[in-house]
């Protein structure tokens, strides 16, 4: 989400957000110039909002979401955001219930060292870049962690797609192992 945050402050759109606690991200966040609180308050959401991205990590109760839900404020996923902005790239999507971050790191690496550059929405916070977001202002590639949870991957629309492992995990959202598998297989079909 972050790195979401980072992408739209840098195109120099305003960003505000919501986290339950502060953390160095969230400070990181404040110094770049976005504007973060830490409790719900529907009177702390600017007037102007034009867009909320949220993530299923936001309990339905939050006093917030009830209120953007009834205000008639665009709203997207997370993971719908990420899938828009893969279609105006080649999308490189890096997937696997394992090393999606470290593979999506590297690629970015390697890109940004070439002549090729890149976008890259990494799911952490690399050394090299100091940051979990590289913005190149000539690439034609994207790379993106591609994450199974809540299907968020089938969003994506990979120009590559990497699948490092695929084990049995979020079965509170899959259920078995062939859902995992069918997901996957949903997940390449995007190409």
């Amino acid at each position: 989400m972050s790195a979401l945050a980072r992408y739209f402050n840098a195109k120099g759109y305003k960003v505000h957000g919501y986290d339950r606690t502060i953390t160095m991200l969230t400070q990181s966040l404040v110094n770049e110039g976005m504007t973060v609180h830490y409790h719900e308050d529907p009177g702390l959401i600017p007037p102007e909002t034009g867009l909320v991205v949220y993530t299923p990590a936001i309990p339905s109760t939050n006093s917030e979401l009830q209120y953007l839900r009834k205000s008639g404020v665009r709203m997207m996923k997370r993971a719908e955001v990420l899938g828009m902005l893969s279609s105006e790239y080649q999308t490189i999507a890096c997937a696997g219930t394992h090393g999606k971050t470290t593979i999506s790191t590297m690629v970015a690496h390697l890109l940004q060292q070439s002549h090729v550059g890149c976008q890259a929405f990494l799911g952490g916070i690399s050394k090299n870049f100091n940051n979990n977001l590289v913005i190149s202002e000539t690439s034609t590639f994207m790379v993106a962690e591609a994450d199974e949870y809540d299907r968020s991957f089938l969003q994506l629309h990979p120009y590559i797609a990497i699948i490092s492992s695929i084990d049995s995990d979020h079965l509170d959202i899959y259920n078995n192992i062939a859902a995992i598998h069918e997901a996957f297989s949903n997940f390449t079909g995007n190409m």
